[in-house]
């Protein structure tokens, strides 16, 4: 099944480090570390082929694609050695990325992505093409009437907010209603409003495309998931929990900015509450550090109840890359995405929580039982088409 992977921020770290990995796998230049579709419990003719997988995507900025890669080759990120060897491959993807939209009528703009995405697909006979977004965190939107309702806000986007010109949708929701006009399906690995709006729902089963997200759960939320049900299952009072956060990059100087940030500590928070039954007191608080670049840390401190009221704690660090944790689950989602979509499956995927730190319609936050259910869901897929 050839799949077409659409990056919204295609020139961004992630995209680019997602590009290059799935470039180097498809050549045996590396080993599929960190995709879960390439284990055992996934893998199966369901999934579209890492060779099947042909990526295109939209950006604000010109950096070719080869000097974003060797930034990235210079940071630690990337091998250099890969990023040679991948020169032609890189400037071939180059040519498929294209300028976002940015100024005039919101309703225009949707038109040329979603057309953008015709095109892609037409030029090389794609089955599915799969639009994630990977571009840097928005600020929460404000609400608007037309955000409920699937025939007010096409109304309202011809004019923009009463008639003032100004977009109806945040970026990531025009992105995902242009994907659904296209009829691809949409994955919002950010913590941005993406397809979250009941208007954007209702489209997307109208056009009978799937879509998941949303926050890619890499770091600090990942180890969250597994520490606190065992708080959980152990009967154990968790009374604080506080993080801290440092990291560099587009994304950490994003972050800087108040409303953004604000965004992204609410997902970060949210899985606590979800596991636990209740929300011990603490903040996670995100710092920019430049110096750090592509790399983040993070530091949390637990302090918790035993039997008898007896105090105790607990401290853990994490260090990582953030493109190179994010980029495999890029590749498992379009793959997964493109299977659920072939399958007939539209509206949200709460069956892929597994990849998310606010998952869209998903009861369970713990990783193992989100992982049980992506099992049983792509197993589903397979069966369908063995």
């Amino acid at each position: 099944m050839r799949t077409g992977v659409w990056l919204i921020g295609a020139r961004g770290s992630v995209a680019v480090t997602s590009i290059v990995g799935a470039l180097a796998l498809r050549a045996g230049l590396a080993e599929p570390t960190g995709c879960v579709t390439e284990l055992p419990e996934l893998r199966g003719p369901a999934l579209p082929g890492l060779a099947e997988l042909v990526f295109g995507g939209h950006d604000i900025v010109n950096t070719p694609l080869t000097k974003k890669a060797d930034a990235l080759a210079a940071a630690g990120v990337l091998p250099a050695r890969i990023i040679a060897a991948l020169q032609d491959e890189l400037t071939q993807v180059d040519r498929d990325v294209r300028q976002l939209p940015t100024t005039g009528n919101q309703a225009e703009a949707v038109e040329s992505i979603a057309a953008d995405l015709a095109a892609f697909r037409e030029k090389y006979r794609l089955d599915r093409v799969v639009v994630i977004n990977v571009a840097n965190t928005e600020p929460a939107p404000t609400s608007h009437p037309a955000h409920a309702d699937l025939a007010a806000l096409e109304a309202a986007l011809v004019d923009g907010v009463e008639g003032s010109g100004e977009p109806v949708l945040p970026p990531s929701a025009g992105a995902a209603y242009a994907a659904f006009r296209a009829g691809c399906s949409y994955v919002d690995f950010t913590p941005s409003t993406g397809a979250r709006l009941p208007a954007l729902a209702e489209l997307a089963r109208r056009q009978r495309v799937p879509f998941s997200g949303h926050d890619g759960k890499t770091g600090e939320t990942l180890i969250k998931a597994v520490l606190a049900p065992m708080f959980a299952v152990r009967n154990l009072r968790v009374r604080t929990w506080s993080g801290t956060n440092l990291l560099g990059g587009g994304d950490g100087e994003t972050l800087a900015e108040p409303a953004a940030n604000a965004a992204k500590t609410a997902s970060k928070q949210r899985v606590l509450a979800e596991t636990l039954g209740y929300q011990p007191q603490g903040n996670t608080t995100i710092e920019y550090v430049d110096d750090l670049g592509d790399f983040k840390t993070a530091w949390d401190l637990i302090t918790f109840s035993g039997f008898l009221g007896t105090p105790m704690r607990m401290e853990f660090t994490w260090h990582g890359c953030d493109s190179a944790l994010a980029a495999p689950l890029v590749l498992d989602l379009a793959r997964i995405m493109a299977a659920a979509h072939a399958a007939g499956r539209s509206g949200p995927l709460p069956e892929l929580a597994f990849f998310f730190k606010d998952p869209i319609d998903a009861t369970d936050h713990t990783l193992a039982g989100q992982w049980q259910v992506l099992r049983d869901f792509v197993a589903g897929l397979h069966e369908a088409v063995a």
